[in-house]
């Protein structure tokens, strides 16, 4: 059995223990910038491509989602996956527990930052952060994902809310 294989179930583990439910995420520091507002910033296309990724994991298309990486791809989310084929592709989509509706982009150099509403989505018994916010960086490249990395969103802890 390849290493790979081995390794999935773990990611999988992983990615769905850090995956989302939290405004209070260390993966990777959130850099220096002002809060994101309501407004769409980045090339329109590159945008486009992060909606529409994020409409198909909210409706559950696992197979849609997974069809915006670039293979090969990273992936960032508590820890690195690398996307070498379509099959990576869907698990990483898999493991996320909630759908995403974006709300904002804010563009620096190569990344895309887009801040996203959790909810709950097909396939998913359970999205512990819906309703909490959440931040992904994205280098888009020729219309699909290239890296995908979960940033920490700024501010305080809402009160009330769980990690």
């Amino acid at each position: 059995m390849p290493r790979r294989f081995i390794a999935l179930p773990l990611i999988a583990a992983v990615l769905t223990l850090s995956a989302c439910g939290s405004d209070d995420d260390s993966t990777v520091p959130a850099a220096s910038e002002p809060e994101a507002t309501q407004s769409t910033e980045g090339p329109e296309e590159d945008v486009e491509v992060i909606r529409a990724w994020s409409e198909a994991l909210s409706e559950g298309d696992i197979d849609a989602a997974a069809e915006f990486f670039a293979l090969p791809s990273t992936a960032e989310n508590g820890i690195t996956v690398e996307i070498e084929t379509l099959d990576d592709a869907r698990l990483f989509n898999e493991t996320l527990p909630c759908g995403a509706e974006l709300e904002s982009t804010e563009s620096q150099g190569e990344f895309i930052t887009a801040t996203f509403r959790l909810k709950e989505r097909p396939g998913v018994p359970v999205c512990t952060g819906d309703g909490n916010t959440a931040e992904t960086s994205f280098v888009i490249e020729d219309g699909e994902i290239v890296e995908w990395r979960r940033v920490a969103v700024p501010g305080p802890q809402s009160p009330g809310q769980t990690t």
